[in-house]
């Protein structure tokens, strides 16, 4: 069954890239001496279940992990998640004796899918990774596959511990099959320099309208040499300015809630890509790839002003932008009037194989989780490691830890803001992230190509959102909606 969910999946990556009171009610009402009775029983009952829950997590802190090798699949800079666990593991000898880390870089979470997807296929359940760092896309279809575990029962004592909706993405049925990695907001970075430089009033930028705005008072006072931000040909377009960005801030929809297209007749997506719209068609964009070194060239000779993008970024900025450090500052991305919701939360899971027999590190995985989750001291060592490295990292999900004053610490690269904080702070008044599809592959795609012809020139917007709406309803028809 499992290879067979998992051929279904390989089709479509190929296409698209205490039974209680059930007696009689009682004729009378029960001693006070019955009532104690039964209260001391309850009392005894609970006390009696949380220290079983603690003797079986005690248990499994005591079990002792053969040798091997635990193998982790991830996209970006897998190397320095790599340093913490190595460094987990140099610690809890006790119980790895023999056991050291891989992580095997990948190019996207859709690479990382069709590996495992293909691995199963072939039916090399050995060869597949221990775990695998997954968005809801990805994670959703390998849940339908059969290939993750359901991590509910373990999960379950920590939602209440962690930032809302850590676990959110990572559920599929009700059920959750990812151990939460990070929540991500969208948030607005800006040059402050640029913007004392041609006296233009950053606070505007709180509402939609006032970006755009912005945008075009540093067009007029710098004679045209300064950009509100970017836009580019290929599909970083769509998956920054669109999918992560202007659309879920504009309660904008692809599917209805049965799964029907309205991309084309959706007053939010045509808020979202019209706003776009202005902003490019008045030059208010630079036209430049995301990540080539021609946008970071533009950053440090201050030709780039604001970037409205995920969190993420900020390891890219200090990483390739240093000329400018100091001059950047961060604040929540802008609104919509009509919706009012700043950007959506990016969130990541971290997602144990099922590997059957061979899953022999899955108690293992979900321990190195929990202490990078929930452990202030390896935690903030891992972090503070980074810095010096300049490497990346993310902030906490762990409610507990970001409440601690080391999270609100002052940044060089931002002027002495502290991005630690406000990466917490723009977490609030997040939009909803937009409904994800097990047909979103194939569909991004599908919507991308029409941006792309309309960065080039060769439609307009809403040529583009017309033939998005053909297109979409041409080659799927329809949505499946996962709840």
């Amino acid at each position: 069954m499992r290879r067979r969910g998992a051929a279904t999946l390989l089709m479509v990556s190929m296409a698209a890239s205490l039974l209680v009171g059930c007696g009689a009610k009682e004729s009378s009402q029960p001693t006070t001496a019955a009532v104690q009775d039964t209260k001391a029983a309850e009392s005894k009952t609970a006390e009696s279940k949380t220290a079983e829950k603690e003797e079986t997590e005690k248990a499994a802190e005591a079990t002792v992990f053969p040798k091997g090798t635990v193998t982790f699949y991830m996209n970006g800079n897998p190397q320095y998640r790599q340093q913490y666990f190595e460094t987990w593991l140099d610690n809890h000898r006790d119980i790895a004796p023999e056991v050291s880390v891989e992580f095997v870089q990948v190019e996207s979470n859709a690479d990382a899918r069709e590996k495992i997807t293909m691995t199963s296929l072939a039916g090399a359940v050995e060869d597949l990774p221990d775990a695998v760092f997954l968005d809801r896309l990805n994670l959703m279809d390998l849940v339908q596959a059969g290939l993750l575990v359901d991590e509910t029962d373990f999960l379950e004592p920590f939602v209440e511990k962690m930032v809302d909706g850590a676990v959110t993405d990572g559920m599929v049925s009700g059920r959750m099959y990812g151990l939460p990695d990070s929540v991500r907001p969208q948030l607005l970075m800006y040059n402050k320099e640029i913007f004392d430089k041609y006296g233009v009033d950053p606070e505007q930028m709180s509402t939609m309208d006032g970006y755009i705005e912005a945008g075009r008072q540093l067009k007029e006072k710098s004679s045209g040499e300064v950009y509100l931000s970017w836009i580019g040909s290929n599909n970083m377009t769509w998956k920054c300015w669109g999918r992560r960005g202007l659309m879920p801030q504009a309660n904008a929809k692809v599917w209805d809630d049965d799964g029907n297209v309205i991309i084309g007749s959706d007053e939010g997506t045509k808020t979202a890509l019209g706003a776009l719209d202005t902003m490019y068609s008045e030059g208010l964009l630079m036209r430049v790839e995301m990540y080539d070194p021609a946008l970071y060239d533009a950053v440090n000779s201050q030709k780039i002003a604001t970037f409205d993008i995920g969190a993420y970024w900020d390891e890219f900025m200090r990483q390739n932008c240093q000329a400018v450090a100091g001059q950047w500052r961060i604040m929540s991305a802008p609104v919509f009037d009509s919706a009012g919701r700043a950007g959506a939360p990016v969130s990541s899971y971290l997602c144990v194989l099922e590997k059957g027999k061979d899953g022999v590190y899955k108690e293992l995985v979900e321990q190195m989780w929990k202490d990078f989750t929930f452990d202030k001291e390896s935690k903030e060592a891992w972090v503070k490691s980074m810095e010096e490295q300049n490497a990346p990292y993310t902030n906490p999900i762990s409610l507990e830890l970001l409440e601690d004053d080391f999270w609100k610490e002052p940044s060089d690269y931002y002027g002495g803001q502290s991005f630690r904080e406000w990466e917490a702070l723009t977490l609030k008044n997040g939009a909803d992230n937009m409904v994800v599809t097990p047909q979103d592959a194939e569909g991004d795609e599908i919507i991308s190509a029409e941006i792309e012809k309309y960065v080039a020139g060769d439609q307009t917007m809403e040529e583009a959102i017309a033939n998005m709406d053909k297109n979409l309803k041409a080659k799927i028809g329809k949505a499946e909606i996962v709840k």
